[in-house]
């Protein structure tokens, strides 16, 4: 099997294609996805803290912290010591950062709708299926 129909080389390729896809979309906010990402959870969840935003998004702490800072920089979000645990932080909303997530999910519903009737809504469908149960070993 040569490596271009290996399954680790075409996940890549796709993710790739799909990553630069939402980003693009993105593009006018200044958002890349995982920043959309970190935006979206904080919207809905409120404070949460490093760790608990690097676990719900499946990324290692250090990886959180470098995704973090630029949104610190634009004041998207704010990081604060922890009310109950001072070695903790806590990352939360800012004004700018919920102006600029507002106008990042219109842009992502238009980006989702794309995508489907690209590809169709079954398959989108049986893709995200796939996705969710899928793991890396046994």
């Amino acid at each position: 099997m040569g490596i271009e129909q290996c399954n680790c080389m075409a996940l890549r390729r796709a993710s790739r294609r799909i990553s630069h896809f939402y980003d693009s979309k993105l593009a006018p906010t200044g958002l890349r996805t995982t920043q959309f990402a970190i935006l979206a959870l904080l919207g809905e969840q409120g404070g949460v803290s490093v760790n608990n935003l690097a676990e719900r998004l499946d990324l290692d702490r250090t990886t959180m912290g470098k995704n973090l800072r630029p949104l610190e920089r634009l004041k998207y979000v704010k990081i604060t010591p922890s009310p109950t645990d001072g070695r903790s932080r806590t990352i939360t909303l800012t004004n700018a950062g919920g102006a600029v997530l507002k106008a990042a999910k219109r842009l992502w519903r238009r980006a989702q709708a794309d995508f489907e009737m690209a590809n169709g809504s079954a398959e989108v469908g049986a893709l995200r299926a796939t996705l969710t149960n899928l793991r890396a070993g046994p």
